[in-house]
């Protein structure tokens, strides 16, 4: 039982699960606080607006009046996200797929790029054929 809970936490997208929920949920609040008090910050005195949600684009609109693109937002949320990514990518993956290479290389398992790839849809479909060719044969018999 022990060995097929091992097995079934190792398996990738339990990992993959995983790593989308930290993303979600730990790491979100820690890295927001992170890039709105320090990053946005600096990027804001480069942009000279002080606090990226005071960075707009002000559109005129054809009634002679002006629309506001929270430019400094978007910019902040697609900053976060990256962060968020860097985070959790060398906090979690590297050190899950080294720890798994290790596991592997422990167990004598070599993953050679040599390996044949899948086969191509033509393949596949010459396989089906001779199967096809061999039941109708084994009928007729």
């Amino acid at each position: 039982m022990i060995k097929g809970f091992k097995e079934f936490i190792l398996r990738g997208n339990v990992i993959d699960l995983a790593v989308a929920v930290v993303i979600g949920a730990a790491f979100t609040g820690i890295v927001t606080a992170l890039v709105d008090g320090f990053v946005n910050p600096l990027i804001g005195a480069v942009f000279q607006v002080g606090d990226l949600s005071g960075w707009v684009i002000e559109i005129p609109t054809l009634t002679g009046a002006t629309s506001t693109i929270a430019i400094g937002s978007i910019f902040g949320a697609i900053v976060n996200f990256l962060a968020v990514a860097v985070v959790v990518y060398f906090v979690l993956v590297y050190p899950m797929n080294r720890i798994k290479e290790r596991a592997e290389a422990r167990a004598g398992v070599e993953t050679s790029p040599e390996e044949p790839g899948l086969p191509t849809e033509q393949q596949l479909l010459v396989e089906i054929r001779d199967l096809l060719a061999q039941r109708e044969d084994a009928r007729e018999r």
